[in-house]
C-alpha cells in the first residue's frame, strides 16, 4: 500500500479495493475450466462469507466512537492535557503502549490520530513511527491487550493470571527494551 499511494497519490482504502478486484480476477481466470460446483469454494465470494462480521462492526463501531471523541473536540483535549502534563513526545507515546495492554491497539491508535494533527506531526515523523512500535507491541504486556491475544486465550485456554504471572514481565522488559533501542537508532540517526 505504501509504494501504491507514493505511485499514483490515490488513497490506501483504493489500492485495497484494486488488489481485491484483481484478486477476483485472477481466480476466476485460473478456475473459469472448472465446473460452477467444482469452483465454488474458490471463489472470492464464498471466501468473503467466511468473514467475521462481529470482529468488522467491532472494529467499526470503534472507530465511530473514536471519530464522536475527535469531533467533540475531546481527543484534542487530552493531547494538551497530556503536553502540559508530561511535555515529552516519547513518554506520552510510552504511556499510551502501556495503555495499548489493556485497550487494544486499533482504538488506540485511531485515537492517536485524532489527537495529533498531520500538519504538526508528518507520516513519517518520529511520533507515528514510535506510536505505531509502542502500541503495536504494548499489547503483548497482557494477554487482554490484543485481539489476537484475547482470540489465544480462547483458543488454546491461557488462564490470564498465569498469563500475569509467566509472561508479562518479560513481555514488559521485551517492550521497554525495544523502546530504548528505538529511541536511541533515532537520536543517534538524527
Amino acid at each position: 500500500m505504501p509504494v501504491f499511494k507514493a505511485t499514483t497519490g490515490l488513497p490506501p482504502f483504493m489500492g485495497i479495493l484494486l488488489g481485491l478486484g484483481l484478486l477476483w480476477l485472477v481466480g476466476d481466470l485460473v478456475h473459469r475450466h472448472k465446473d460452477d460446483e467444482a469452483k465454488a469454494h474458490l471463489t472470492l465470494v464464498s471466501a468473503l462469507q467466511r468473514i467475521d462480521m462481529s470482529a468488522v462492526l467491532f472494529f467499526v463501531g470503534i472507530l465511530l466512537a473514536v471519530a464522536t471523541l475527535e469531533h467533540t473536540g475531546l481527543l484534542a483535549a487530552i493531547a494538551q492535557w497530556l503536553d502540559r502534563a508530561v511535555g515529552r513526545q516519547d513518554i506520552i507515546v510510552l504511556l499510551i503502549g502501556l495503555v495499548s495492554a489493556v485497550v487494544d491497539n486499533v482504538p488506540l491508535v485511531a485515537a492517536s490520530m485524532g489527537m495529533y494533527s498531520l500538519q504538526q506531526y508528518p507520516a513519517d515523523s518520529f511520533l507515528w513511527e514510535f506510536l505505531a512500535y509502542c502500541a503495536g507491541t504494548g499489547g503483548s504486556i497482557l494477554i487482554i491487550g490484543s485481539a489476537a491475544g484475547v482470540a489465544a486465550m480462547g483458543l488454546e485456554k491461557i488462564d490470564f493470571f498465569w498469563y500475569v504471572r509467566k509472561v508479562s514481565g518479560w513481555a514488559l522488559l521485551g517492550y521497554l527494551a525495544g523502546a530504548a533501542v528505538y529511541m536511541t537508532q533515532y537520536h543517534w540517526l538524527h
